[in-house]
């Protein structure tokens, strides 16, 4: 049996701060202040378009300060729904929902919001592609490559059917009404609306872009701040829009900064470089809070930490092997090793807001940890410890390279021959060439409703079957239950099964732990931090 001492394993984690230097504000001179964030990372593929940048590093600088939907998300409350650049919303039977408007919305440009702004930004033109409203069929990026530079990015259009699957189209009643169409019955239809995606951009700003680059490095919003520089891998400098519907900014920039090593992060934060450090593991926040004049806020997260195999290798195409490895996850000594006890060890891939609907299954557990039980199954796997990949990055999530060393070691003691190879960014990872095996990733709740992770994330449109990971033709009916039918017993029967496939029979991932979030912030900042990745800087959570 492996044995990891807490020591030992936080021993992985490498080097600490490292030595201090004594703070300094970074606040402007000017009427308002304006903010330094240290991220690991700002965006994955270096546009700010909420289709094609669907990430947590995407949440954190897009919500809720730059993109707004006609429903927002509570983030700073339940994540639960509240009134947007829609004052209300009613529905008119099972497939259809009709929004009021907010009058005198004005963009980045000064253009009003209007119901035509809603139709583009659910159009084919701007999500859609040549996509059909039908459910089950997985829209492959191959069949969607752009021919000129205005049109949309090849994964865009998956992923707008992967978040609305059964959309017919918005259609414009008046200036300010608007009615949404669905191909079918979907009772998630306003959770849909505050998932991340479902956010408004300008159509004139779109029309006069040259390219489709160059709108998404600048995208025209409804938020309180706007894009006003934009260096990919860099930075990012969001500046107040004074005219925001919700009231006068609180600050005049915020201005995210790429710092991948945890311990730059922490070092620009105590020497006054910047203001707040995001994606702390435990371990340093003892060397923030012993700093005087600084601390830390946490908070377990609706985002759950997996790891992903891929079927077309041919080890891991025997869902025996898999099922060996997710035995051989000892996840209570991970969390005490790597999170200090800060986290929690999830029931399988479920959140307690799904209770709020009736959705949650009540005694499912992830797979226990039995080693002997995963050595049983290698050798009725017939197993003779060929090599499976694992592509990691480096830390792009927080101890995700600790943990990864950790899990090889565990699968190695039940006779599993796990490699580690480092990769640069989420291209690699995903690069269809060469043997693919395990990879990292995270599973976010976004709507009070198991459709999101389970469909949306390793459904027919799911990123999982979208790059040819893993597939399940069960799996994939269920995820037609679950987006179409209205009887809760039906849906509720239907997820239960999914669970069941995903995790037990035919495993797609292993669920680690809950996500938890640490950022590190100077103290004098009368600011909170949101159970989300998201930050919010609008006035309500902002004072001097």
């Amino acid at each position: 049996m492996l044995s990891i001492t807490r020591r030992s394993a936080l021993g992985l984690l490498g080097a600490g701060a490292g030595s201090l230097i004594l703070p300094r504000m970074a606040f402007s001179q000017g009427n308002r202040p304006s903010v330094t964030i240290a991220v690991q990372k700002i965006t994955n593929n270096n546009t700010l378009d909420v289709w094609n940048e669907q990430s947590n590093v995407g949440e954190r600088i897009f919500f809720p300060n730059l993109w707004e939907g006609l429903i927002l998300r509570d983030w700073m409350g339940n994540q639960g729904p509240v009134p947007g650049l829609a004052t209300e919303w009613k529905r008119i039977d099972a497939k259809t929902l009709e929004l009021k408007l907010r009058q005198g919305v004005k963009f980045h440009n000064g253009d009003e919001l209007t119901a035509d702004d809603v139709v583009f930004s659910f159009s084919r033109e701007r999500v859609f592609g040549n996509t059909e409203p039908a459910g089950g069929k997985t829209v492959f990026e191959a069949d969607h490559k752009p021919t000129t530079a205005k049109e949309l990015p090849a994964t865009v259009p998956g992923v707008g059917r992967r978040l609305w699957p059964s959309l017919a189209g918005i259609e414009a009643v008046d200036k300010y009404t608007v009615r949404l169409h669905n191909a079918t019955p979907d009772v998630t239809l306003e959770g849909r609306l505050y998932s991340g995606g479902s956010q408004i951009a300008n159509r004139r700003a779109w029309d006069e872009a040259a390219s489709y680059n160059d709108w998404a490095r600048k995208p025209i919003t409804t938020g309180p701040y706007m894009v006003g520089e934009y260096k990919p891998d860099v930075s990012l400098t969001l500046v107040a829009f004074d005219e925001y519907w919700g009231g006068r900014p609180p600050l005049e920039e915020i201005r995210f900064v790429e710092v991948p090593e945890v311990a730059s992060r922490v070092n620009g934060l105590l020497s006054g470089e910047y203001d707040f450090a995001c994606d702390l593991p435990p371990d340093q926040i003892k060397a923030v809070q012993s700093t005087p004049g600084f601390e830390v806020q946490n908070s377990t997260i609706w985002n759950h930490r997996v790891s992903v195999f891929n079927t077309q290798n041919d080890i891991l195409a025997d869902p025996l092997v898999r099922r060996a490895m997710t035995h051989s996850i000892d996840r209570k000594a991970i969390v005490e090793a790597l999170w200090a006890g800060q986290t929690t060890i999830p029931a399988g891939l479920q959140f307690e807001s799904y209770r709020t609907s009736d959705m949650f299954i009540e005694g499912w557990t992830p797979p226990e940890y039995n080693p002997e039980l995963a050595r049983d199954l290698l050798n009725k796997a017939n197993y003779k410890g060929d090599p499976i990949p694992y592509r990691l990055l480096n830390n792009y999530y927080t101890n995700q390279t600790p943990n990864a060393q950790i899990m090889v070691e565990m699968w190695k003691q039940v006779g599993l021959n796990v490699e580690i190879q480092m990769k640069e960014n989420w291209g690699q990872i995903h690069d269809p060439s060469g043997v693919k095996g395990v990879r990292d990733w995270s599973a976010g709740n976004t709507i009070n409703d198991p459709i999101t992770p389970m469909v949306v994330q390793f459904g027919p449109n799911g990123e999982v079957q979208q790059k040819k990971d893993w597939t399940n033709a069960e799996m994939n009916r269920l995820s037609v239950v679950m987006e179409t039918s209205t009887d809760h017993a039906e849906r509720k029967k239907a997820f239960a099964r999914m669970l069941e496939i995903a995790e037990r029979e035919d495993p797609v991932y292993q669920v680690l732990h809950q996500n938890a979030v640490f950022t590190g912030m100077k103290s004098s900042l009368k600011w909170k931090a949101a159970p989300a990745f998201a930050m919010d800087f609008r006035a309500s959570n902002w004072t001097i």
